[in-house]
């Protein structure tokens, strides 16, 4: 029986990464570690300031824990709580060199984020399998990705950081 292959977290597959999430519409991109079915899911997500992540929460089965855990290991991140309706809660900077390097989200939790630097990396964890359809749950008031008024609600939320 062949055993499974090591897997390394290099600067290369960073490097890597960072070129096709400068590239992307979206202005990020995440790389698997784990395929889509199993338990436990771990990759890194790339972010490019700008990026617009829609705020949600995660939901799961009784069966799943629906925590996230994220740890900034290259630049920086700053994680938005909100309410039901929209409202920062709180505010979390969280760096790769900073007095916060990593956050768990319980499940439940309202949250968006922005990129506070060029590249910046974030290795999650969560418990799968994934499922696209039922992963997130998109609080309903805030514009979908690609609008004008996603943009300027980044530029917002990255004041929030800057002052």
């Amino acid at each position: 029986m062949q055993s499974p292959p090591i897997k390394c977290l290099t600067q290369e597959l960073l490097d890597e990464v960072a070129i096709s999430s400068r590239s992307s519409p979206r202005g990020r991109q995440n790389y698997n570690f784990h395929d889509l079915s199993e338990k436990v899911q771990r990759f890194v997500n790339v972010l490019q300031m700008g990026t617009y992540v829609r705020p949600h929460r995660h939901l799961r089965p009784p069966s799943v824990n629906g925590f996230e855990f994220f740890v900034v290991i290259q630049g920086e991140v700053g994680i938005l709580i909100l309410n039901e309706n929209g409202q920062i809660l709180r505010s979390l900077r969280v760096s790769a060199v900073g007095p916060t390097r990593a956050v768990e989200l319980p499940e439940g939790t309202i949250h968006t984020l922005v990129a506070l630097a060029a590249d910046t990396v974030i290795l999650e964890f969560k418990e799968g399998p994934y499922e696209v359809a039922a992963d997130k749950d998109f609080l309903q008031n805030f514009p979908a990705e690609g609008s004008v008024a996603a943009r300027e609600l980044v530029l917002i939320w990255e004041a929030e950081f800057n002052s």
